[in-house]
């Protein structure tokens, strides 16, 4: 058995790093097969976490402890995901370095809490965000695509590198039909837009909010309302894009004016159009990559920020599509051969 000493700023930062009822302790203890136990250092008098263990788990749970020390360090609250969220890094052997995370604050909400990056994906998106004119962020639910999106259009606006914030989706049916829910066509489209209400809610405020639709400074639409038009001075983000047609994305890109920006977000496994029907979204992916000027990023399972179990959904489905497809190929080439054998 092996022992090592990681050094916590202060008995307080310890408790932190455990957490309440030691449920991030006990993460550890189980993803690295280690014991964690509080201790004093005898020589320096020092707060520490003592790792007992197999000499290569209580070095990768030492390194976890490190980095949950730095985000301690920032401010920042170690939660069960953040904590869930180390650990998938060091089993997965990455490089990715999720130190710093908290250290570059993306936007201020309305009551004054700091919107940051929770992972080492949702950094490279923004960093592509800023980078580019035109950005993919394509992803599985629950990594922030959208969210950060509508962060860095608010802070564009109140920065006034933007005139107006434009926020547009498909108005794509996923199992119900559009003629049958009440009221006129506001009504009708207001569920497919409630998630970009929801984010704008929390970075400027209900008042705020109000005010600026008022101006005619953030527009929110359906797709079918962007034709025609030419969008200067513009921060636009097209949310659920999978469920785009080919000429739908192709209008929408097209409409990008004078000094614009344009974030388009969508995840290929959820894709509502009807069967047999490409994606524009896909397409654009695969044509648009290597032109100066758009950013292509996609973010991993990994950096799911809602709760760890959407994270194990993911990666099932995930799992059960992969498994589907090599079962295909085997049945297909399987009858090809067939037919080979009766000529």
């Amino acid at each position: 058995m092996t022992e090592k000493i990681v050094f916590t700023a202060s008995n307080d930062a310890t408790a932190a790093i455990f957490g309440a009822f030691d449920v991030n302790a006990k993460i550890i203890e189980r993803a690295f097969d280690v014991r964690l136990t509080n201790s004093t250092h005898a020589s320096t008098d020092a707060d520490a976490i003592t790792v007992t263990g197999e000499a290569e788990n209580v070095e990768r749970a030492a390194r976890a402890l490190e980095y949950m020390k730095h985000m301690c360090g920032d401010g920042e609250t170690v939660s069960e995901l953040s904590t869930e969220y180390v650990v998938s890094l060091i089993q997965d052997n990455s490089d990715e370095n999720p130190e710093n995370l908290s250290r570059d604050v993306i936007c201020i909400t309305s009551r004054g809490k700091a919107i940051k990056a929770k992972t080492v994906g949702q950094r490279k998106y923004v960093d592509t965000i800023k980078k580019n004119t035109v950005i993919l962020g394509l992803g599985p639910a629950g990594t922030g695509k959208t969210f950060l999106a509508v962060a860095m259009a608010v802070e564009a606006l109140r920065n006034k590198n933007v005139s107006r914030i434009i926020l547009t989706r498909p108005a794509v049916e996923a199992g119900e039909r559009l003629g049958f829910l009440p009221g006129d066509l506001q009504s009708k489209i207001d569920p497919y837009l409630r998630p970009l209400y929801d984010a704008l809610f929390e970075m400027l405020g209900p008042e705020n909010y109000q005010r600026h639709m008022e101006r005619g400074t953030i527009e929110i639409a359906p797709l079918a309302y962007m034709r025609g038009r030419t969008l200067d001075d513009s921060f636009i983000i097209l949310d659920e894009a999978q469920n785009t047609t080919p000429e739908q994305m192709k209008m929408f890109l097209t409409r990008l004016g004078y000094n614009s920006k344009a974030v388009v977000t969508g995840d290929l496994s959820q894709t509502d159009l009807p069967f047999g029907k490409k994606s524009g979204l896909s397409i654009a992916a695969k044509i648009l990559g290597g032109i100066e000027g758009i950013g292509i990023f996609e973010f991993s399972e990994r950096d799911v920020v809602r709760h760890h179990l959407v994270r194990k959904i993911i990666s099932a489905y995930d799992s059960y599509e992969r498994e589907r497809a090599a079962n295909k190929f085997k049945t297909e080439a399987k009858g090809s051969g067939r037919g080979k054998d009766g000529q």
